[in-house]
């Protein structure tokens, strides 16, 4: 059994260790991350660090790198308050993956990679056209990291933009009708397939499976 100590992690090639440590707990969440400053330019980012921090209210959290001189996305949060979050499909990951590119400042990720904009009324930040799950939030807190640098963008969910035959009766989303791709580490992508769906654990009872799986 292999095992690695911090101390050999730390001396690690650069690259070797990014690929490690962030494909080591598996398949994260993929989204396409919608943001406009306030002359309208759009912005769009790919991510795979948003997290459920609880459902009253309804909150998400997303982790930002520190902020470079081209990163737009942290600057239109603070500017605007809104921002969205897009699921990725199959015929798009490659598209998707184009926006992670370091366009300079101010040029729109939506134009270069082919995505279209999405606005609806009361909502300032852009939606993808080409997504089948778009969730619009609006800024509730940022914590800063002092530990790497980064920020965790914590926002509430004021919108939600789907088929209504994507959600189940019980509230549940079906991703894997959605079309939502999920990725592991920095670019490998991977398609969600249904196992199935448990009942509320509860001690002393064996889990039972509810059908269907979605």
């Amino acid at each position: 059994m292999l095992n690695i100590k911090s101390d050999q992690i730390a001396v690690m090639e650069k690259h070797f260790r990014i690929s490690l440590i962030n494909s080591l707990v598996g398949y994260k969440p993929l989204n396409l991350l919608g943001t406009v400053n306030n002359a309208g330019v759009s912005n769009l980012c790919l991510i795979s660090s948003a997290f459920h921090l609880g459902a009253n209210p309804p909150l998400l959290g997303v982790v930002i790198r520190p902020e470079r001189e081209q990163n737009d996305t942290l600057r239109n949060i603070k500017t605007a308050g809104q921002y969205t979050l897009n699921n990725v499909l199959p015929e798009w990951y490659k598209q998707a993956h184009q926006t992670s590119a370091s366009y300079p400042s101010g040029v729109s990720e939506f134009g270069i990679c082919g995505f279209d904009e999405l606005y609806i009324a009361g909502f300032k930040a852009p939606f993808v056209t080409q997504s089948t799950v778009r969730i619009g939030l609006e800024l509730r807190e940022f914590i800063d990291m002092k530990i790497n640098g980064t920020t965790i963008v914590v926002g509430e969910i004021v919108e939600i933009l789907t088929d209504d035959l994507l959600i189940g009766k019980d509230g549940t989303v079906d991703h894997v009708n959605a079309g939502t791709m999920t990725v592991a580490g920095l670019d490998a992508y991977f398609v969600a397939e249904a196992v199935a769906r448990l009942a509320y654990a509860k001690p002393g009872i064996e889990p039972k499976e509810l059908f269907p799986p979605n």
